[in-house]
């Protein structure tokens, strides 16, 4: 059973910060998905996705982080990935998504804060 995958929101000055703790996978992904379309991302922002407690990503959790990037591009905003776990930081670079999402060693540094 893949254990629950939890995503809170919060609020930041630069823009929203979504924490994904748990596994970002083909059974979990639709969730991040489904809360793409509720968040408020301003133009100038930039929408902060949390992965300090993700253990485990597929194919599906990179996808769902795509479609994040995009739902902060259509909103005249900027994304970041913060605290990237060091097996999903090797497929992003494998696949060359390390040039596409910027990238911070934690949220804290994301959002300037």
């Amino acid at each position: 059973m893949t254990p629950p995958l939890t995503i809170t929101v919060e609020d930041a000055a630069t823009g929203p910060v979504l924490r994904v703790d748990g596994e970002l996978d083909y059974a979990t992904s639709a969730q991040l998905r489904d809360l793409l379309p509720t968040l408020t991302v301003g133009p100038g922002q930039r929408l902060v996705v949390d992965l300090a407690g993700m253990h485990f990503c597929d194919s599906s959790g990179i996808a769902a982080l795509i479609a994040a990037r995009n739902h902060a591009q259509a909103c005249g905003a900027d994304i970041a990935l913060a605290a990237v776990p060091e097996n999903t930081l090797r497929i992003l670079r494998i696949v060359g998504l390390d040039q596409v999402f910027r990238l911070h060693p934690d949220a804290g540094t994301a959002t300037g804060s």
